[in-house]
């Protein structure tokens, strides 16, 4: 009798077990599981998906996407994936090929690619090929919104209108940050309104806030610049009595050091006015780990510097 109890004890446990287990997965089936290489982009999944997506960005804080490898774990990573999210405009040069094998199996999206062509920038230097820094203006990041709203719906109808309403909220949300932006840049001294920086990541952002901005190096960070290109640079400070420069998170210092030691050697004293987010964001978990929170830490520094 006492063994009989046991073994119906146990087999109801197990059952139970098995039970849960199913349910688990069962919730972990109607969770979009999202991969993306940027971390502004996952920012803006975790934003419109909410609790029906799980994200994960393949790229974390002061990564370069520009010189990025992709290791086997991130192969695994974009082949569990329901749906990828990349940036496109060759932002992830080195990832071309994965893209192209993960598109025959699963929605494999270039968001930046989504925005209408008229639209992008391009390569000052090299015509023809787009700048791929979008979300430096806030207007070509609602495109890039939308087009994941759009992606999530087709994967998962039944919840169209919440997909939505956390679309329309994060746009509206981002938009006040972009009429912030406008007025914060304009409290700079018009001569003194130009930025700086390692390389040219900000054409964007210049353009829609009405500064002008110098990189060091063309719109990829794999782009040569050699000594001309820092003696322009230093030229171009002395002559307009710069007073400041940025560095940039994802991108080494030594660049923008020698451009400051050079200026200091013709007499002229310009200082590291700051760290910017260029092709990274902040620590998960931080103010600068969001898409809006690394956005108003540049507004802030460059400001702060400039002004």
């Amino acid at each position: 009798m006492k063994k009989f109890l046991v073994i119906s004890v146990v087999g109801c446990m197990l059952l139970f077990v098995g039970c849960s287990s199913n349910n688990t997965s069962s919730e972990e089936r109607n969770e979009i599981h999202v991969t993306t290489t940027i971390a502004q982009i996952a920012d803006v999944v975790k934003n419109v998906g909410g609790e029906k997506v799980k994200v994960e960005s393949l790229m974390g804080p002061g990564i370069d996407p520009h010189a990025y490898n992709a290791s086997q774990g991130d192969i695994s990573k974009l082949s569990n994936a329901d749906i990828i999210f990349y940036n496109g405009l060759n932002l992830e040069g080195k990832m071309g090929e994965i893209f192209k094998n993960m598109e025959k199996d699963k929605p494999t999206i270039a968001v930046a690619e989504t925005i209408p062509a008229h639209l992008l920038l391009e390569d000052e230097e090299e015509a023809g090929m787009p700048d791929p820094h979008v979300w430096f203006d806030i207007n070509l990041w609602i495109h890039v919104v939308e087009a994941i709203k759009e992606e999530l719906i087709k994967l998962d109808n039944d919840n169209k209108e919440f997909y939505e309403k956390n679309a329309d909220s994060y746009i509206a949300e981002i938009t006040d940050l972009h009429e912030w932006a406008i007025e914060e840049i304009k409290s700079i001294p018009e001569e003194s309104r130009v930025l700086i920086t390692a390389h040219d990541a900000f054409q964007y952002f210049g353009s829609a806030y009405s500064i002008e901005v110098m990189g060091l190096q063309g719109l990829s960070t794999d782009a040569e610049y050699g000594l001309h290109d820092v003696r322009e640079l230093i030229e171009v400070i002395t002559t307009r009595n710069i007073k400041a420069v940025f560095v940039e998170s994802s991108i080494s210092d030594e660049s923008i050091r020698s451009v400051v030691e050079g200026a200091k050697s013709r007499g002229h004293e310009v200082v590291i006015g700051g760290e910017l987010y260029s092709d990274a964001m902040g620590d998960a978990g931080t103010e600068e780990g969001t898409y809006i929170g690394m956005f108003k830490h540049n507004i802030r520094t460059i400001v702060d510097a400039l002004k």
